[in-house]
């Protein structure tokens, strides 16, 4: 399953919008998942979430969720992403054990980490997780007109003040380090997937570094066994 965040700040990017990694990372999952005769189905968030295809296998239908991912308008800023109503729609939807993939930038009302964490005890829940380079420290770039995806609202900000830059990059400092604690307490891994890195390689990352640690689990548990015999 692909929980889908097409809110207004993934049509932010400096190398590329967030949307276009998150359409490229489904293309390549879901033709992946449905080769092995799997099934893969979708939960699409806007402004609120607004679309639930029903897992089906085949190849007309990973064409069809990407007709539906790129046919989809820009959303309108209307406020803040609610994450946690994604997560909660979806549940009742995915009814046997599955591989679930949330697809999002994270950036949310507070309240996701405990729906995510109740996904998590039933399935394999993977955050993968779109930024961009500029959401973490800006260039100097003199007078800028920003403005807030979710909301809409617009400042002038003198982007060669180093005062400003730091206070920016410490802000996001905080968020980053939020995030990495709302997903460790969820219990999922996470993948990263920046705007302007290659797609294959943070997948093979990610791969081998899940191997890495199934060894290593596997591991640890054979030694507890011969501890106890």
């Amino acid at each position: 399953w692909f929980l889908l965040d097409l809110s207004p700040s993934v049509d932010f990017g400096s190398q590329r919008r967030k949307r276009e990694v998150s359409e490229a990372f489904v293309a390549v999952m879901a033709s992946l998942v449905l080769r092995h005769g799997n099934r893969a189905g979708a939960v699409l968030y806007g402004n609120a979430v607004d679309t639930v295809l029903p897992a089906k296998s085949g190849r007309m239908h990973v064409l069809h969720l990407m007709q539906r991912m790129r046919a989809r308008p820009s959303a309108a800023a209307q406020g803040a992403t609610r994450l946690a109503d994604l997560i909660e729609r979806a549940r009742p939807s995915i009814k046997r054990r599955s591989s679930v993939f949330v697809v999002s930038d994270f950036i949310s009302e507070q309240g996701w980490e405990a729906p995510l964490a109740r996904l998590a005890q039933r399935h394999d829940v993977v955050a993968v997780r779109l930024y961009d380079p500029l959401e973490m420290s800006l260039p100097e770039l003199g007078l800028v007109l920003m403005q807030d995806a979710e909301t809409g609202e617009q400042v002038f900000v003198d982007t060669e003040a180093r005062g400003f830059r730091a206070r920016f990059e410490a802000a996001a400092a905080r968020r980053e380090a939020e995030l990495r604690t709302g997903l460790v307490r969820a219990g999922v891994d996470t993948l990263e997937l920046p705007t302007d890195g290659e797609l294959g390689d943070a997948l093979l990352a990610f791969v081998n570094a899940r191997r890495q640690r199934s060894r290593m689990a596997a591991g640890a548990m054979a030694l507890t066994r011969r501890t106890a015999a």
